[in-house]
């Protein structure tokens, strides 16, 4: 139990176990899905003197590590106080309508009080008449149609938006998005699917595509390493067969190892490449180019030579591009901060048309990438993990991935879209433009409906019947305006 545990303390971690604390390893190789922590798309290799964090999960093979931080210090921990103390430094806002309607009412109060004296007093008039004329007043004026018309729209909007799966934890949110000038992008789970696949493949020798795709599989089905799973579950689908491995070996760190009808064969990495002494200058200006969309390599080789080049990636959603561009339509502007490296971060925010990308990035730096541009901008933020929590907490409004996001970034965010499509966050942004428009066409038909049979009664014209046709007419007709938004398409 993580209350038992000491400083410098040794804990064990075995395959598939997440890491209860923050520590550095002492005993052992692993491979690391820090994506809770820090984003980054693909598992981690971790070798002796390497730092684990808790939250993080081990992978397929155990090992030892020292803590190094315990409870309240780990860094998940130090996340969870941050997004405290950013929520805590929101304002909440107050509905221009509550105002006005907190001060029209004993206005109008006071006046109709004044009506029912004034004539009996200064014109010795009947006290019934005037009693009745300062009813009429108190009718026509009451505020209810306008009072009415901001719940009955933003329920309809926030009602409009379920059925669309935004869920939407407040109208004050609904009401914000149309001022949306910055929307910060989490990169894993959010603009891309967090899950490895295979995107290229490369022939490096003079074999037969059926030959080494073939051999690819059977080496990488030996594996449990995901990179390895991306490969043999794309070859798969294709229809290749697999052949029978002898004496394989999982080369910690560089790759694997086996014999297939009596050959060696190597799937690796360039490290374990150069270390065979098989791979020339060129080669590796050629597959430079692959590294630098952010792809990882996997080399399929011989004793003497590079046979092939698998290049996994996490895929880019197919709805993240179109979505981009509908919000640039919208005057809003993009960028992503991810934990993962830059050169996958440029590639993905080149591919998709984004303005800004930032990688290499903790979850303190996304907090703090936030706070620079609401000096200037009213800023939103969309992520699914526990790294992208804080930055969604300080955002003026924060939306999480229903499907794919952690509970803390669900219970953090403002605004959850319940099928982690990018494309619902210009909806959103969409519907508060037409929010706002049917609540600015409520007032002002209530208040200039309350002005006019206010001015027929006092030059003596109104009576009950006008009153409570101001009052109730007013009221339905607005309520019917705000129900159009469960009808209007955005």
């Amino acid at each position: 139990e993580t209350n038992k545990v000491t400083q410098n303390s040794r804990v064990r971690v075995n395959p598939g176990q997440r890491i209860s604390l923050d520590g550095v390893i002492v005993k052992g190789i692993a491979t690391v899905d820090q994506a809770p922590i820090t984003g980054e798309s693909l598992v981690v290799d971790k070798k002796v003197g390497d730092k684990v964090y808790a939250g993080t999960i081990n992978g397929v093979s155990a090992f030892e590590f020292k803590v190094s931080a315990i409870n309240e210090e780990t860094t998940l921990a130090a996340i969870i106080k941050v997004v405290e103390q950013a929520q805590s430094n929101q304002a909440p806002i107050q509905r221009f309508i509550d105002k006005f309607s907190g001060i029209y009412t004993p206005i109008v109060l006071a006046i109709a009080v004044v009506v029912a004296m004034l004539g009996p007093f200064m014109f010795e008039g009947d006290w019934l008449e005037w009693i009745y004329k300062a009813l009429v007043l108190l009718v026509i004026a009451c505020p209810c149609a306008l009072v009415i018309s901001t719940p009955v729209t933003v329920v309809s909007g926030l009602t409009a938006a379920a059925r669309r799966g935004i869920l939407i934890k407040g109208g004050v949110y609904l009401e914000r998005a149309r001022h949306i000038s910055w929307l910060a992008l989490d990169k894993t789970g959010t603009v891309t699917s967090g899950k490895p696949a295979l995107v290229d493949y490369l022939e490096m020798t003079s074999g037969t595509r059926l030959r080494l795709k073939q051999l690819a599989l059977s080496l990488s089905q030996q594996s449990d390493h995901p990179v390895s799973n991306a490969i043999s579950q794309a070859l798969v689908k294709a229809g290749y067969q697999v052949q029978n491995v002898d004496n394989f070996e999982a080369l910690l760190g560089a790759g694997i190892r086996g014999e297939i009808a009596s050959q060696i064969y190597y799937m690796g990495n360039t490290a374990l490449a150069a270390s065979l002494n098989i791979i020339s200058l060129e080669q590796l200006n050629r597959l430079k180019n692959y590294e630098e969309q952010g792809k990882t390599l996997t080399l399929l080789m011989s004793q003497k030579h590079i046979l092939a080049m698998f290049a996994v990636a996490d895929r880019v959603k197919q709805s993240s591009t179109q979505a981009i561009a509908d919000l640039h339509s919208l005057n809003v502007r993009t960028m992503i901060l991810s934990g993962d490296n830059q050169p996958t971060v440029d590639a993905v925010a080149k591919h998709v048309g984004v303005d800004h990308g930032f990688g290499q990035l903790l979850p303190a730096d996304k907090l703090e990438k936030i706070q620079q541009l609401q000096e200037t901008s009213l800023v939103a933020m969309v992520g699914d993990g526990i790294n992208d929590s804080p930055a969604l907490a300080k955002s003026d409004i924060g939306f999480a991935m229903g499907a794919l996001g952690t509970d803390l970034a669900i219970e953090t965010a403002d605004v959850v879209l319940m099928d982690d499509n990018l494309a619902k966050i210009p909806m959103f942004i969409r519907l508060s433009h037409k929010t706002r428009r049917i609540l600015v066409q409520n007032i002002c038909f209530s208040i200039t409906l309350k002005v006019l049979f206010l001015t027929i009664t006092i030059a003596g014209y109104g009576d009950m019947w006008m009153a409570v046709f101001a009052d109730v007419g007013a009221s339905l007709i607005v309520v019917a305006n705000g129900l159009r938004l469960l009808k209007i398409q955005f």
